[in-house]
């Protein structure tokens, strides 16, 4: 089968498109046929293996997993002996932060981890893009105790999480403001968001309005630039760490301030994908898809999503 592989740890140029044995599926597992899955912040992230804590999970000195990829989404090609409630055929999607080696024709994955069906005329493309964002937005939100009419400013609202998150918010009948690229204004504003900035011409830090929640998706500010945005009682959550991982320790420093940080450790992978296929067959959910690649171009997908331009998601896609 073909795989995009990678043997050490660099950026674009140490991908390589090869022909390697296909897997075959062990008792407890499906064979899948990918038929399309992303390239996302955590994959560049595992390529460069930067921050290098995260060689602690990939290999210290080198790749223990030549395959990265974080989602699919594709059909069931063969069964384990032990798969009961499913068949071959199945279209199926899934997710794991740490890694599916999607980015290949065929994976394994066990009836263990995360996958389940995909919703009825739900295309492989979106199912794909269904994943990642949403499932680290839908743990931005589990933080905190969202109530209706409270005012939320997400920041990268043009990102994989950020589109993702104010989707999911809107559905909980909250005042959101969506800072966005200019590319994403106007899809923002067809979708019904009625306080749409574009971060390129306008600041949001100095919005008079103040906020129940700062929703930071990008990992571009910082709880020092944006407090003043905050209610008494207000919540800054971020994606990334921070400078210095700042963002791991003001959680503790700020737990008897009137405004406070939560950091969005991500868990329960399985209720995310239950949550995300239920807003799709509800046509409540709209992956965002930037660019559409295929396996030969994803070396282009990598260096896009490294530019910090792309509007929501990059799919790459098999024949």
């Amino acid at each position: 089968m073909k795989a995009c592989v990678y043997y050490k740890y660099g950026n674009s140029e140490v991908l390589e498109i090869r022909e390697i044995e296909k897997p075959q599926p062990k008792a407890d597992e499906i064979l899948v046929k990918v038929r399309a899955t992303t390239v996302n912040r955590t994959d560049c992230a595992m390529l460069k293996s930067k921050p290098y804590i995260m060689r602690l999970f990939t290999g210290i000195f080198k790749p223990n997993n030549p395959i990265l990829g974080t989602d699919f989404a594709g059909v069931i090609e063969e069964i384990g002996k032990e798969i009961k409630d499913h068949k071959i055929g199945d279209r199926v999607f899934g997710f794991n932060d740490l890694g599916v080696s999607s980015h290949a024709e065929y994976l394994c994955i066990s009836k263990k981890k995360e996958w389940a069906k995909i919703p009825k005329n739900v295309a492989f493309e979106h199912a794909a893009a269904s994943l990642e964002g949403a499932h680290y937005a839908i743990n931005f939100i589990n933080k905190v105790k969202i109530r209706p009419d409270q005012e939320v400013l997400v920041f990268g609202a043009s990102g994989a999480i950020g589109s993702a998150m104010v989707q999911i918010l809107k559905s909980l009948s909250v005042k959101i403001t969506a800072v966005g690229n200019a590319r994403s204004t106007k899809k923002l504003q067809e979708m019904g968001f009625e306080k749409v900035l574009d971060y390129e011409k306008e600041d949001f830090r100095k919005l008079e309005e103040k906020f129940d929640f700062v929703f930071d998706t990008v990992g571009k500010s910082s709880f020092f630039k944006t407090k003043h945005l905050l209610k008494p009682n207000g919540v800054y959550i971020s994606s990334e760490l921070g400078y210095m991982a700042q963002n791991i320790f003001l959680p503790v420093l700020t737990i008897f301030s009137d405004k406070k940080v939560k950091f969005p450790i991500p868990f329960d992978i399985n209720a995310s994908i239950q949550l995300i296929s239920k807003l799709l067959e509800n046509n409540e959910f709209e992956p965002f898809i930037d660019k559409t690649y295929s396996i030969f171009q994803i070396r282009d997908a990598f260096d896009y999503a490294d530019s910090g331009k792309k509007t929501g998601n990059l799919v790459v896609c098999f024949p």
